[in-house]
């Protein structure tokens, strides 16, 4: 099985100016995951698609493949990932030939577990007519969430849900936004990563949580460093 990691990289970022090259323990942020990438024994590239210059400059030293700069009309606010996923995906294949897989690693999320990789790819190659999507267990059970309507609590899921105990509710996961794995075809058939038959990859590893998109985000990388990997 042969799969492109994709890593996108943008260099503008409102809220955390530059995060991408920002060091994170010692290191760019961006780092952590193109290292991580090329540990995995069936990643044949990993591709950062980037419109920084100084974003590229420290991939390429790294070992990525950084074949060019994105196009502007991927690099702003309103480009999708699923857009730039296809651009570097089209590109790839018509340079280096077809691949099975393409996985979706975002830089946000630097907290990965090699041996979760991994087992996440033998679950797509077990079934690539499907997606993989990365979960963790929900801090909050939906069935206890609400969403306010005028001055009132309304149950996104119902009030039947709310008699149910605690360690009754059935587990729920959420996105944590460490991978996505898909192959070419489905990608450009479905438009997305999300199908009705897509798998989980769970993740316990506390890390996987954090997702920095924000300066507490980015505090919280720093505590997560500091304390030894414990939240």
């Amino acid at each position: 099985m042969k799969i492109l990691a994709i890593i996108p990289a943008r260099q503008g970022s409102k809220r955390v100016p530059g995060k991408n090259i920002r060091n994170l323990g010692g290191k760019p942020l961006i780092l952590w995951t193109l290292e991580i990438a090329k540990r995995l024994s069936r990643v044949c590239d990993t591709l950062i698609s980037t419109d920084g210059q100084e974003i590229a400059s420290i991939a390429k030293e790294a070992g990525g493949l950084v074949p060019w700069l994105r196009p502007e009309e991927l690099s702003s606010d309103t480009a999708t990932s699923l857009d730039v996923v296809l651009h570097a995906a089209d590109w790839y294949e018509s340079v280096r030939g077809s691949v099975d897989g393409l996985l979706l690693l975002q830089p946000t999320s630097p907290f990965r577990s090699a041996a979760e990789m991994e087992q996440g790819i033998n679950t797509f190659s077990d079934n690539p007519d499907t997606s993989v999507v990365g979960v963790s267990p929900a801090l909050n059970h939906p069935q206890w969430t609400f969403k306010i309507e005028g001055a009132q609590l309304v149950p996104f899921l119902g009030r039947e849900g709310l008699k149910i105990r605690s360690q009754d509710l059935p587990p729920a996961y959420c996105i944590n936004g460490t991978f996505y794995l898909i192959s070419p075809q489905t990608l450009r058939r479905e438009r997305s990563f999300f199908l009705a038959g897509s798998m989980p990859l769970i993740s316990e590893n506390p890390g996987s949580r954090i997702d920095i998109d924000t300066e507490e985000d980015w505090r919280e990388a720093e505590r997560f460093l500091e304390t030894g990997g414990e939240r």
